[in-house]
């Protein structure tokens, strides 16, 4: 059959080229989680003031949290690829990484909260195996699957400005109301977001000529750049202590190319939660965890594959439900190696907008994470702020799709809006789909529409409104 007839290249009016080059380009767009989940995860110290310690003062080791963070993401990434043929990259995710280590290990062990992880993936599994994730990811309406593009491309766009210290939160100590601002004092002000602005610019202009490769190109110039300015200026890693150094990665000659990864973290997790807290609170937790997951994936899906043009006329993504089976997967086994939870990522759109349309992308992008996991000095060559022009560039890309919705009807023009906005207003997908659900279904029953909403969408409304009201449920319970 080969690689054509396996992935359908030719058949999605791609090449093998295209392929290899937007499974790199998204390789590079999303290498950070390598380095950022093990510091939401992991620790260096038990010792450390800021060290994340479980409820009997346990840390999880950097080291191991990157290893085990590179071997899921690139082995579901793979699988993701070869099962669904899609070019949607599959990591730990940000959001559910952060509430294991703020909510979940302060309450109980890191093995616990990691097996309340693997429960909250095998009940998505469950869910896509009784069709019900499926239905539900068929049940929005167009207009508000491009709305939820639109937001992703806007969330992915505050990503990288934040990432490369473009956009730096103003501290309440300021004397200010005003939340975020430019850079250090209103000015760009360091190197390294100077690189960013200059990469920006690089990879605009090449985009904007439809030069080949235009992304790849651009970011590995930027980092080309930023090794021989920071061998000039010397501005130095920020280590949360050097607000004017390069936030990730640092682009200077490592000590060593190579190391050997620890795995000694797959397979740490229990079921012990269930024992340590009341069952309903658990549940709850549990409820968190599944519901967060299931909307981040159903959204950042529906924005990549409008994208990509996956979606066809009907507005439907053919063999959703594989797709939605391996991100199941993905869940389950990030629990299980301690990795966080694994779902379809965002930065997958920087491998798109190259021009990757298939699963072969993935491929590419797996065996590139699996290859991290020994040259992990050599990876973190390449900072953030070089990759971060990627991801502003795609956001431009993505918000196009605000043309598919109709905003002179108010009754759906508010549910978008509420949606785009949310996601970068609270840095949570999950948080701008609820918002949008939620406002649609309540606009369109009281406006004399009710029948034209499809019956899961009442029920996911539902399922957000317990969501958002989650934290004084639980402390009702918990009392």
């Amino acid at each position: 059959m080969g690689l054509d007839g396996f992935f359908k290249i030719t058949e999605r009016g791609s090449s093998v080229g295209r392929e290899v080059r937007g499974g790199v380009v998204t390789f590079v767009a999303m290498a950070y989680i390598v380095v950022l989940n093990p510091l939401i995860l992991g620790s260096f110290s038990a010792d450390d003031p800021s060290a994340k310690t479980d409820i009997t003062g346990a840390i999880l080791p950097v080291p191991q949290v990157a290893a085990v963070t590179a071997l899921v993401a690139g082995v579901m990434t793979i699988l993701f690829g070869l099962i669904a043929n899609y070019p949607f990259a599959l990591a730990a995710g940000l959001g559910i990484n952060s509430f294991v280590a703020v909510t979940l290990a302060p309450q109980m062990t890191w093995p616990e909260a990691m097996g309340l992880v693997v429960v909250n993936g095998v009940v998505v599994l469950l869910l896509v195996l009784t069709g019900v994730r499926t239905a539900v990811f068929n049940a929005v309406p167009n207009e508000l699957k491009a709305a939820i593009a639109v937001g992703i491309g806007l969330f992915i766009c505050f990503i990288g400005l934040v990432d490369a210290g473009f956009v730096r939160r103003i501290p309440d100590a300021a004397g200010t109301t005003v939340p975020v601002g430019l850079g250090i004092g209103g000015s760009i002000a360091s190197w390294p977001t100077l690189v960013f602005v200059v990469g920006l610019l690089v990879t605009g202009i090449l985009v904007a000529r439809k030069v080949r490769g235009a992304i790849l190109i651009g970011v590995l110039s930027t980092a080309v750049f930023s090794i021989v300015l920071e061998a000039l200026v010397k501005a130095g890693p920020s280590a949360g202590t050097n607000p004017k150094g390069w936030n990730l990665g640092y682009p200077a000659v490592p000590d060593s190319f190579f190391s050997l990864p620890d795995l000694s973290l797959v397979g740490e997790f229990s079921f012990g939660a269930w024992t340590r807290l009341p069952a309903l609170a658990a549940a709850l937790l549990v409820f968190t965890l599944v519901l967060t997951d299931f909307f981040d994936t159903v959204g950042t899906m529906t924005g990549l594959g409008k994208e990509g043009e996956l979606i066809k006329e009907d507005g439907q993504l053919p063999n959703v439900s594989k797709a939605l089976l391996v991100d199941g997967v993905g869940a389950v086994a990030g629990g299980a190696a301690s990795a966080s939870s694994n779902t379809v990522f965002i930065e997958s759109a920087s491998g798109i907008a190259e021009g990757a349309r298939t699963g072969l992308a993935n491929v590419v992008t797996g065996l590139l994470f699996l290859v991290a996991m020994f040259f992990t000095p050599l990876y973190e060559v390449i900072p953030v702020e070089a990759a971060a022009p990627a991801l502003v560039i795609v956001g431009a890309l993505m918000v196009a799709q605000v043309k598919e919705i109709d905003f002179s009807d108010f009754s759906i023009a508010l549910p978008a809006f509420l949606t785009i906005v949310v996601m970068p207003f609270t840095y949570s997908i999950a948080n701008g789909i609820g918002a949008g659900f939620i406002s649609y279904v309540l606009l369109r029953a009281l406006t004399g529409r009710a029948r034209s909403v499809h019956p899961l969408m009442w029920g996911t409304a539902v399922a957000f409104v317990v969501y958002f009201g989650i934290g004084p449920i639980q402390a009702l319970i918990m009392n």
